[in-house]
């Protein structure tokens, strides 16, 4: 097995919103604010070499939205899901999988493209494309809520293409979902968001996703104002960055702009940040 980090992009969003309830001069000190009060954000993916199966870990934003829906989001710099995919010495026809930790635009844009004014199909045409049962329901008869964050032209394709497949959901994990990958299941961000936990070169590797965005928000009050279900998401926090302390993961960034990745420690005041790093000088 072969782990690339994959930039998809940069985008900037409300460092309120990002926050939730913690004040702006507590969380501007680890993630500053431009004068709009907008924070930059990463879409970092994650690709998989295994045997014959090339696994991508969330698609980030894509590009087939319209110029109005992008200037809401302020993308900036030059990484791209095909550019980086391709710098790695791979193309979309290579990948076998498109596991998508959860439907929200800046997790599955990068899956499906446009072809023509209306017509939508997968980026990767011959990948799977692995959701879950639960979460597929969530985004497809969306709350007033999250309606805007569930785009049907990123989701509908998958299924009408006949490349999707759903992993079933056994309590919080799935054990051996794939080859040294089982899964973990939270509701608080959204229903049933699905963290991947990797077993590579003996350490336990985590792409956290929407559970912790970023370095930021790693002590427990520290959750966003997207969250559906904002104490759910401090619970499932809790319990998990107090195994990620006990047991040493690697926590794999999607949206920490600075960090790839990071360790957390056990403190008096709780789990706190240990020691942050890029994937290829770790390994």
């Amino acid at each position: 097995m072969k782990i690339y980090p994959l930039n998809t992009g940069n985008f900037k969003l409300d460092g309120g919103a990002m926050f939730g309830i913690v004040p702006k001069s507590i969380w501007s000190k680890t993630n500053p604010a431009d004068e709009s009060n907008m924070c930059s954000w990463s879409m970092r993916a994650m690709l998989i070499e295994d045997g014959n199966r090339l696994m991508l870990i969330d698609t980030g934003i894509g590009d087939k939205q319209s110029e109005k829906f992008f200037s809401y989001y302020y993308l900036f710099g030059n990484d791209s899901l095909i550019g980086n995919l391709k710098q790695l010495g791979f193309s979309p026809d290579d990948v076998t999988d498109v596991f998508l930790t959860h439907l929200h635009f800046d997790h599955v844009g990068g899956a499906v493209k446009r072809m023509g004014e209306d017509r939508f199909v997968p980026v990767f045409k011959n990948a799977t494309y692995w959701s879950n049962d639960k979460h597929w329901k969530w985004a497809t008869e969306p709350n007033p809520r999250e309606k805007t964050s569930f785009l049907a032209e990123n989701i509908l394709p998958i299924q009408e293409s006949g490349q999707l497949k759903f992993i079933e959901r056994t309590g919080d994990f799935t054990a051996n979902a794939f080859n040294n990958i089982d899964i973990q299941f939270v509701d608080g961000h959204t229903e049933s968001q699905m963290l991947p936990h990797i077993q590579y070169k003996d350490k336990t590797i985590v792409f956290v996703a929407d559970l912790l965005p970023s370095t930021g928000h790693i002590p427990l009050p520290y959750v966003m104002g997207y969250d559906t279900r904002p104490l759910l998401t401090l619970s499932e926090k809790e319990k998990f960055l107090k195994k990620a302390a006990d047991e040493n993961y690697i926590l794999f960034l999607e949206h920490d702009v600075m960090n790839e990745c990071c360790t957390v420690k056990n403190t008096e005041k709780g789990v706190r940040l240990d020691q942050t790093f890029k994937f290829n000088e770790y390994f």
